[in-house]
């Protein structure tokens, strides 16, 4: 089981920046992807930035350039740096945790709202 606490949402003018925090209860050593999704009114919940276990990542191209996303294996945190940040980035970012053993676990954090204005 692993449990996933989101943090650092809030609302900003565009152009401006936030940084959301993803602590794990397991080491993430050991979680195959990780991942930020968000999900805006209306949407479908897409995938905004995942990083496997060897460290490969991948960013939705609307957020290329724009947004890093990093993993602390001491402190077991994923973290998601959003620079330039515009109206269209306005959702509920949530974390997510994808184990591949006998068979395919996804955990979820609670999700955190992250609000630009214009």
């Amino acid at each position: 089981q692993v449990q996933l606490v989101e943090s650092g949402g809030g609302s900003v003018q565009a152009g401006g920046s936030l940084r959301l925090s993803c602590a794990a209860t397991v080491g993430i050593s050991s979680i195959n992807i990780m991942g930020w999704y968000r999900q805006a009114p209306g949407k479908q919940r897409e995938s905004v930035a995942t990083v496997t276990s060897d460290g490969t990542v991948t960013y939705i191209d609307s957020v290329k350039g724009r947004f890093a996303i990093s993993r602390d294996m001491a402190k077991n945190t994923v973290d998601l740096q959003m620079n330039s940040l515009k109206p269209e980035d306005t959702a509920v970012y949530y974390c997510n945790a994808l184990l591949v053993r006998y068979t395919v676990d996804s955990y979820w954090g609670q999700g955190t709202q992250v609000t630009v204005s214009s």
